[in-house]
């Protein structure tokens, strides 16, 4: 009836099982990020605030073109309002993983978290 089943002889279907549980245990291994540690907000390249992730806050940053709202939750941080037009960085949402970022360029701030390890470095980025 399935003639291509019996074609595989019982040792390639162990090579296969032993393929198919180093796959499935390399993600957690290879898509760690680290742990969000503190959210490190910027004007013009220079550091404003260092944020630690573990409690809320919410702080104004003055800008180019005005203030910037930055809301800190536990592990979470956010743009929730920029004077800029397009509101990129408002609309990126929540940042919880080390080495992501919101730019508001037009008004010259970001916000970045930094944690024990970036998800990125300079070779995958």
């Amino acid at each position: 009836m399935t003639p291509w089943i019996s074609l595989p002889r019982p040792g390639d279907w162990v090579v296969v099982a032993v393929a198919t549980a180093g796959v499935a245990a390399s993600f957690p291994l290879i898509w760690q990020g680290g742990i969000a540690e503190k959210a490190v907000v910027r004007r013009d390249g220079t550091v404003v605030a260092e944020l630690d992730l573990s409690r809320k806050r919410t702080i104004e940053v003055e800008g180019a073109l005005g203030a910037s709202v930055i809301v800190v939750e536990p592990g979470r941080a956010r743009v929730a309002a920029d004077p800029g037009p397009r509101q990129y960085c408002v609309r990126q949402g929540w940042l919880s993983r080390p080495g992501e970022i919101a730019i508001c360029a037009p008004n010259r701030v970001s916000l970045q978290i930094a944690g024990g390890r970036s998800r990125y470095d300079s070779v995958t980025y």
